[in-house]
């Protein structure tokens, strides 16, 4: 026998070393485990957590009380709230009184839990007020100084809650005469602390005769306390004080008492008082302003940069409160000096940055530049405020370096905070909102997604403000002045895309659905229309697929050119309803539902009924589950007579549901659908009072809809007569002078041809009056639809306000009941341009895309083949 090779005896002793790892490893194993073994409770203390089950929940309350462990007490008390919900009375009687024995040995957590369930059966008004001060108000009174500071302030919220509903009597009496011994210097500070907050809450309890005989001078002798802490905390309450004593106390008792804690040894008594003279501008008149307080603020602002860094980041924080409150008393080099102290905070730290590793920077420099960073975060806070204080006009020379240096600033707070004030910052400037075009982009593409989060909050009123803003009153073009500002918005996305944090795609993807006002539609066809296809087709978020999906329907419905409509519709049944994942399949439903919302019924029924319905006999439980969800929907598209052929074959697709669908669950779902698809009332032709509102509101859809195809063939007549095309700096020109919807009814023509006009005049002044008409259309339709897309297209507000507009048209055929202009149900009644039947893809559910990302794994990947049965057409 020959012995191994060395490579083997290799393997053979690392096998063997790994075992021996192993069995010691599973010795390490049992050795944790046995503390855990130990932790175990013995049976005799089993026995002892053990309560009769028989025990009702006062007995068994009481039983614990009285000889359960903590645990079981604080669970007992925890529960205090529900048993006086069942029974307050034998609560009050049996239970209250063990729960007052226990709380004079209990623990933290078993006061703070006391504490909470006294504030919840107060809030919950359980018992009269009467009963809740006469049973648990020495309870809370007694244990408002524990020695735990955490456990005395709970217990002093909810005293403080408690002295808001509390009648007068009872306040004089139980609280307010034993305060006066509780507020001298012979109690702890603690005791003097709390009497100092209960002050400030009583003060708005009783009338100013009360107040000044008995309150304030407990105030002022607290205001002069030998300890800063209690100095600073009842200056902190001279603000409740003043609102509840009247202008003329405040000016003669508070005012004097606010000097002198100004000028306070205290660098947090100092502090306090200027706070509470910055929250009392309002209080104060003219001359006291100009007179006391604009001196008191000059003093402590230059100050500020030799005391400590918490005095700076408290003045940062109230500048522009304080600067609006004395607006009007400056002086010119008043002004300046403040202006420029602002710009100075801005900048604070920034000219220390000198590169080197927070390692080897000592810790109190790493503090105070945290300081510094707070300091700027709040002069961003600040800024709108700032701007109103130098007046829009004198922004650029005066506020826009500040402006760009806090956009650029190195720390993300900062910019996040300015990224907030970024659409207040626009509406202040107004027209001049174009100075801050680049700081947009800068933030637009800011490596951090939190402060892009910040921005798109309101992005679309940004850009609706920027569109319509510039240097005149009429911009040439949308956002010509701004060639980077698609480059940024699919950055962004695309930065969005990249991160783990969806929520803050799915917002971007949301906000998107305002581009079709602010830039062209060939813009947004070559640079977001194919994004939002990709998104739909390959992201694994749910929600940004929908949020994509919506916002391409907009796009779409938008959209000024029929090719790239149809072409748009050929993938959305191709590569979604018809694809082979049943992911893609369960988005085109989606889709659909959208569509249902956004469009008008008779543009649903045309392009995407048939091939909704046709997924009933799609393989995937899921995918037919979804669809009965929304056949309901599908079929309130349907309008009877001209589209009796399509009800039919709805009621033939949810036939052979019920006859031959076996999965359980989807044929549940299949009989609650029909019964409410039976209760269902269809729509009619003629308008009917029930669906008036509907209608009126589909009807609209539907004019829009028909008017862009008009406006397309008016331009493309227009080229070729004039050898130019329309381009989208006269639109945009058209759009913004007819934007009055108000004056609707006088810019349209008394009759105006509905599609079924069998021979169109071809005179200029209708083609103008048309091209006019469907601009002022298409302009309208997006200011009120794009609000009311979000509320589901069902405002009533904005169909009374179409049907005011389209009042004086309301005798003429446009508009009556009886109408059939605004029908395209019929096939022969449609533009030759409306027509699918010569650029839509053929129906086969086997031209999906073969290379569909979601085709593996546990979804549907096979191929399916139904054919789509073109729509019949009336004669």
């Amino acid at each position: 026998m020959h012995p191994p090779p060395p490579a083997a005896a290799a393997a053979m002793d690392f096998s063997q070393n790994s075992l021996f790892g192993y069995m010691e490893d599973l010795q390490e194993l049992t050795i944790i485990e046995r503390p855990v073994r130990r932790s175990l409770k013995t049976p005799e203390e089993i026995e002892r957590l053990t309560v009769d089950e028989d025990l009702s929940d006062i007995e068994r309350a009481v039983y614990l009380l009285s000889a359960g462990q903590d645990i079981q007490g604080t669970s007992v008390i925890a529960n205090l709230p529900f048993l006086m919900r069942q029974n307050p009375a034998e609560t009050l009687r049996r239970v209250l009184p063990k729960v007052r024995e226990v709380l004079h040995v209990a623990g933290v957590e078993m006061q703070l839990t006391a504490a909470m369930s006294f504030l919840t059966i107060l809030q919950e008004e359980s018992v009269s007020i009467h009963t809740y001060a006469h049973s648990f108000l020495q309870v809370i009174l007694q244990h408002l100084e524990h020695r735990d500071a955490g456990v005395s302030n709970a217990w002093l919220e909810t005293l403080l809650s408690v002295i808001e509903v509390l009648p007068k009597e009872t306040l004089r009496h139980e609280i307010l005469n034993p305060l006066v011994s509780k507020a001298q210097l012979s109690q702890t500070v603690q005791s003097r602390l709390v009497s100092c907050k209960i002050l400030g809450k009583l003060t708005n309890k009783f009338d100013a005769h009360t107040i000044k005989r008995e309150i304030l001078p407990l105030v002022k002798s607290l205001c002069q306390d030998v300890e800063y802490e209690v100095r600073s905390c009842m200056c902190r309450q001279l603000e409740n004080i003043a609102q509840g004593i009247g202008t003329d106390l405040t000016k003669s008792v508070v005012l004097p008492e606010l000097i002198e804690l100004s000028r306070d040894e205290g660098c947090s008594v100092r502090l306090a008082a200027f706070e509470t003279l910055v929250n009392l501008l309002d209080v104060f008149d003219t001359d006291d302003r100009s007179q006391t307080i604009l001196p008191l603020v000059k003093s402590f602002c230059e100050k500020s940069f030799k005391a400590d860094e918490s005095i700076l980041i408290s003045l940062s924080f109230h500048l522009g409160k304080l600067c609006h409150g004395l607006y009007g008393i400056f002086t010119p080099d008043q002004h300046l000096r403040f202006l420029e102290f602002y710009k100075k905070l801005c900048t604070l730290g920034l000219q220390q940055e000198n590169g080197h590793n927070e390692n080897q920077i000592p810790p109190q420099i790493l503090e105070q530049e945290k300081k510094y960073i707070s300091v700027r975060k709040n002069c961003a806070y600040n800024f709108p405020a700032m701007i109103v204080f130098v007046d829009p006009k004198n922004f650029h020379m005066e506020l826009y370096s500040t402006f760009f240096c806090l956009c650029h600033d190195p720390e993300v707070p900062v910019r996040y905070t300015i990224a907030i004030c970024f659409y207040e910052v626009s509406k202040l400037l107004n027209s001049g909102v174009y100075l801050i075009h680049k700081e947009l982009i800068t933030l637009l593409q800011d490596e951090s997604l939190e402060v892009l989060d910040a921005l798109i909050d309101h992005l679309p009123e940004i850009l609706e403000l920027m569109s319509a803003g510039g240097e005149s009153n009429i911009q040439e073009n949308k956002l010509s002045s701004l060639p980077d500002l698609v480059p940024a918005l699919t950055a962004a996305e695309q930065r969005a895309a990249a991160s783990l944090k969806w929520r803050t795609h799915e917002k971007l993807l949301q906000k998107y659905a305002c581009l079709p006002h602010i830039i062209s539609s060939d813009q947004i066809y070559y640079r977001f229309l194919q994004r939002m296809f990709t998104i739909m087709m390959t992201n694994n978020v749910l929600p940004v697929q929908k949020a994509a999906s919506r916002t391409l329907c907009i796009f779409l419905r938008y959209n000024r050119k029929q090719e790239q409509r149809h072409e748009v519709i050929q993938k959305l049944i191709e590569q979604l309803g018809q694809g082979r994942s049943y992911w893609n399949r369960l988005r085109f439903l989606d889709t659909c539902e959208f569509i249902i919302e956004i469009f008008s019924k008779s543009f649903f029924c045309k392009y995407f009924f048939l091939p909704a319905i046709e997924l009933t006999h799609d393989p995937v439980a899921n995918v037919r589950m979804k669809l009965c969800y929304l056949l309901p929907k599908v079929k309130s598209t349907l309008r009877i007579p001209a589209d009796k052929h399509l009800l039919q074959q709805l009621e033939m697709c949810v036939r052979k549901l019920l006859c031959q669908e076996k999965d359980k669950d989807v044929l549940a779902i299949v009989k609650r659908t029909v019964l409410e698809l039976d209760r269902m009332e269809m729509s009619m032709d003629a308008f009917q009072k029930k669906f008036y509102e509907k209608d009126l509101l589909d009807q609209e859809k539907e004019r829009e809809e028909l008017l862009l195809l008009e406006m397309e063939q008016l331009e493309k007549e227009k080229q070729q007569n004039d050898g130019r095309p329309m381009s989208e700096k006269s639109y945009e020109k058209k759009r913004r002078d007819t934007k009055t919807p108000t004056t609707l009814s006088k810019s349209v023509p008394a009759s105006v041809p509905g599609p079924s006009s069998s021979t169109p005049s071809t005179s200029k002044e209708i083609k103008k009056s048309k091209l006019i008409r469907s601009q002022s259309i298409n302009n309208q339709a997006f200011h009120a639809k794009y609000g009311n897309l979000d509320n589901k297209c069902a405002s009533k507000s904005s169909t009374v306000a179409y049907t005011t507009s389209v009042s004086g048209l309301a005798k003429t055929s446009m508009i009556s009941l009886t109408d059939d202009s605004f029908r395209t149900r019929n096939a022969s009644s449609l533009p030759a341009s409306f027509s699918p039947s010569a650029s839509l893809p053929s129906t086969s559910r086997g031209t999906g895309n073969s290379a569909d990302p979601k085709s593996s794994g546990s979804k549907d990947t096979q191929p399916r083949k139904a054919t789509l049965k073109s729509r019949k057409s009336n004669p």
